[in-house]
């Protein structure tokens, strides 16, 4: 019979890679991941995991030893956050490259300067191109989910790459919420023992990784891409399994009293939940308003978010990182890009808040739906605004 308990993110994180089973963890504390490695070393320590864990001396050395793990057929598990990110982002492309199905739990934080520890989401955007499956969570249950359904899709055969599931730091990675645990027998039926079809192997010698010269490059990376977009069949599929087997149903685009309504905001992460409470505000007083959350990030979910938004006016993105020089915030041009070409289509507005750590409101939530419908409704040249902080700041277009 599954168990509810009290965990924080950090903590549910690394409860699914224990119930997995991990065979090879390999991190570098880091605020606000450290909670992560700390339960996992624990783990390991008391006999609760058989698992080899692997004490490194930075995140470059604990994601290149997760890529040895990997490449041998190992179940391999890493957690990391901000700069520890951004110093293994040479070795981020390596393991969607080599096609090696890492499972890691970003807990989302700022990155520097100024020196933050607390979460925004510029460390995602950072890493949003190097071909990585990424998934956002909205509170410790999901987080606790998508570790479990990060090694099922990843390790599939179909798909056979590595998987980011995303977490905000603080807001979630430290704060206590009800979780519900399954039973042992269920995660076994749903995540089969991992079987690397290439793994390496002194009997039967193979390479990974060989020199690339330009007359194959393109061809490694174009195979790359097909296999990388073909994947979102089996991430749904995933969703679906799990769904069966735990009673808890995900979509790569999920709609909150979407049905109807004129306008949209969309959110990606922790802050969804906020925002669900400025659109039951809303609603009370008759407003014809919704919300999208974005969980899948990468593969986009183009078709998804194409049907969510088709009969809307106004659409309200709202991003927790700066594309500096950009027309806003990085989740707004990818949503412009998406909506181009469709002939009936919402006036999308973006705004960018809750960087650093800043928290945003309910009332916050409220005015970025009201602004955003105005800009619309006026047709202004606004092009993104930023929020909650000392002061109004608007970019207009050139």
């Amino acid at each position: 019979m599954s168990k509810r308990v009290g965990l924080e993110a950090s903590h549910a994180a690394a409860e699914a890679a224990r119930m997995a089973d991990v065979d090879v963890i390999a991190a570098y504390p880091i605020t606000p991941q450290t909670h992560i490695p700390e339960r996992l070393a624990e783990m390991v320590a008391d006999g609760e995991l058989n698992a080899a864990y692997i004490p490194v001396e930075s995140e470059h050395s604990a994601l290149s030893a997760c890529l040895g793990a990997a490449a041998v057929g190992a179940r391999t598990f890493t957690a990391t956050a901000g700069q520890g990110l951004e110093l293994m982002h040479e070795v981020v492309y390596i393991a969607s490259s080599m096609r090696y199905p890492i499972v890691m739990a970003v807990c989302n934080r700022a990155l520097s300067a100024p020196l933050s520890v607390w979460g925004d989401h510029s460390d995602a955007m950072a890493v949003r191109d190097t071909g990585w499956i990424q998934v956002f969570c909205q509170n410790s249950q999901e987080a606790f989910d998508m570790t479990l359904w990060a090694f099922r899709v990843g390790e599939d055969s179909r798909v056979l790459f590595p998987v980011m599931v995303h977490f905000d730091g603080f807001h979630l990675t430290h704060v206590t919420e009800p979780v519900i645990l399954p039973e042992q027998k269920e995660v076994d039926r749903f995540l089969p023992r991992f079987q690397y079809p290439f793994a390496l192997n002194p009997d039967e010698p193979m390479t990974h990784g060989a020199f690339g010269p330009p007359d194959i490059y393109s061809e490694a990376k174009v195979a790359q891409e097909v296999a990388f977009r073909k994947s979102k069949g089996v991430i749904i599929q995933g969703f679906k399994e799990f769904g069966d087997i735990f009673g808890r149903y995900y979509d790569p685009v999920e709609l909150y009293k979407t049905e109807g309504a004129r306008t949209l905001l969309l959110t990606m992460g922790s802050f969804s939940e906020t925002a669900k409470i400025a659109i039951d505000t809303k609603k009370d007083k008759g407003e014809s308003v919704g919300l999208i959350n974005l969980r899948l990030w990468r593969p986009f979910p183009f078709k998804e978010l194409r049907q969510a938004a088709k009969n809307a006016e106004t659409l309200v993105v709202f991003d927790r990182c700066i594309s500096f020089g950009g027309p806003g915030g990085p989740v707004s041009s990818e949503i412009r890009s998406a909506l181009y070409n469709e002939k009936e289509r919402p006036g999308v507005v973006s705004f960018i808040g809750g960087l650093g750590g800043r928290d945003m409101s309910v009332k916050d939530f409220e005015y970025v739906i009201d602004r955003g419908r105005e800009i619309v409704e006026k047709g202004s040249k606004e092009l993104f605004e930023t929020v909650g902080i000392r002061g109004k700041v608007t970019g207009i277009r050139g």
